[in-house]
């Protein structure tokens, strides 16, 4: 075995015992959050609720993490300049290095780039197990969140979500909107106060970005809270099927901030986009659930409970794909499955795969979404050393809780007038 061999099997060894002890620490935090949740359900605590203690709990696994040496990564980092000494305008996907002894034949290797940008120049951070403690923001949208969102569309109270939905059709459109600009003029000011040197653009973007509500956070609390049906039915609705708005928001303002002239034209442009976005999703999802529906009402695969569960499972992560393939949003996509899935294809499931498929959504979703908590925490410490801004951060919490009040209360007159128009 060559030397460059050995060194190569090191290097795999050592990350392979990193990554298991990463792995390891992050499920045993799950095993204590599984057993909290039980303390909490047995002895009915009503004052703390599980998803804080289990941001507690990242938190404290970040702080350990980021400041005890539980691992260090055996690496060696090259400063890496062009051959013809120019600085490179775009980050490159791949770097390709060549490797080997002074005097004997050299081997290129090819390095893909790990996504993000480093703040904090410090030597040496390249070793610490923090670093390989952070995941891709694609492994959140791909693979954790289309779960979750399924299981609240196949578990979702079908009756309360439609006869809400004039008012979540309200609080999506107009109110998402109020809310960006509302949010962005504000931060305006406050960074003019402060000589922060943000412009009117990127404020207003960053304002149609942080309007967009958190499915995640909403079906874990109101689950757990027991909720009145129609309430969940709104505030569910609305952080569910606010992605197409703020899609198309975040575009335009990004058209605009890039020196397009189009006017009205923009206007009439940006409306199109959204129609499309939006009612393209609900299309898909409609249109793969109801898909599944008749393959399983048409074939004899209910005869084999196993096939038929996973072709539920697989055609449901579909829609979630499919939908960001074509340029949609995801979310409604996968959402809308889950309700025609629940509505259509359950009743032709067997009886195993009925108590299969619902079981499964709801511990996967679970799991995930205790997961996220916990890694909301963790992230503190470990977010690629990260540059923090304590009063923007404050001020940001701020300007989103004024926004929401604006568009609730100023315009509740406004909501109710689509919810007796559009409501059956």
């Amino acid at each position: 075995m060559s030397h460059l061999e050995m060194a190569a099997q090191r290097r795999a060894e050592n990350i392979h015992r990193i990554d298991s002890i990463i792995l390891l620490t992050y499920i045993s935090v799950l095993v204590v959050i599984v057993l909290t949740s039980w303390l909490f359900k047995h002895y009915r605590f009503m004052f703390v609720h599980e998803t804080g203690l289990t941001l507690f709990y990242g938190l404290l696994i970040g702080f350990v993490i980021r400041y005890f040496d539980i691992g260090l990564l055996q690496s060696q980092t090259f400063d890496v300049v062009l051959k013809d000494r120019r600085v490179a305008e775009e980050p490159p996907d791949y770097l390709r290095l060549e490797v080997g002894p002074v005097s004997g034949p050299h081997v290129s290797f090819y390095y893909e780039l790990m996504e993000g940008f480093y703040a904090d120049k410090k030597k040496h951070n390249e070793q610490k197990i923090e670093q390989k403690s952070a995941f891709s923001p694609e492994i959140f949208f791909n693979i954790m969140l289309p779960p979750i969102i399924f299981n609240a569309g196949y578990s979702l109270k079908k009756r309360h979500f439609f006869r809400n939905i004039g008012s979540i059709l309200a609080f999506v459109f107009v109110g998402t909107t109020i809310s960006c600009f509302a949010t962005g003029c504000m931060m305006y000011a406050f960074t003019k106060m402060f000589g922060m040197g943000f412009s009117f653009q990127e404020l207003i973007f960053f304002g149609a970005v942080i309007s967009a509500t958190d499915p995640v956070t909403v079906i874990s609390l109101f689950a757990d809270m027991d909720v009145e049906a129609d309430l969940f039915a709104l505030v569910f609705g609305e952080s569910a099927l606010n992605d197409a708005v703020a899609i198309v928001l975040s575009n335009t303002i990004d058209n605009f901030s890039s020196g397009s002239e189009g006017g009205s034209n923009e206007l009439v442009f940006a409306l199109g986009k959204f129609g499309y976005v939006f009612f393209g999703s609900l299309l898909l999802g409609s249109l793969l659930g109801s898909g599944n529906a008749l393959i399983t009402k048409m074939t004899a695969i209910a005869e084999h409970p196993l096939l038929e569960s996973s072709l539920f499972v697989l055609v449901s992560y579909i829609s979630f794909l499919l939908g960001e393939v074509v340029g949609l949003t995801g979310i409604v996509s996968v959402l809308f499955c889950g309700i025609f899935q629940a509505h259509y294809t359950f009743n032709n499931l067997s009886m195993e795969s009925q108590v299969a498929t619902k079981q499964f959504f709801q511990m996967i979703s679970f799991v995930l979404e205790s997961f996220i908590f916990c890694y909301i925490g963790v992230s503190v410490f470990v977010a690629n050393n990260q540059k923090w801004n304590l009063g923007f951060l404050l001020f940001s919490l701020v300007c989103c809780l004024e926004g929401i009040f604006v568009y609730c209360f100023t315009f509740k007159h406004l909501f109710f007038f689509f919810a007796f128009i559009f409501s059956p």
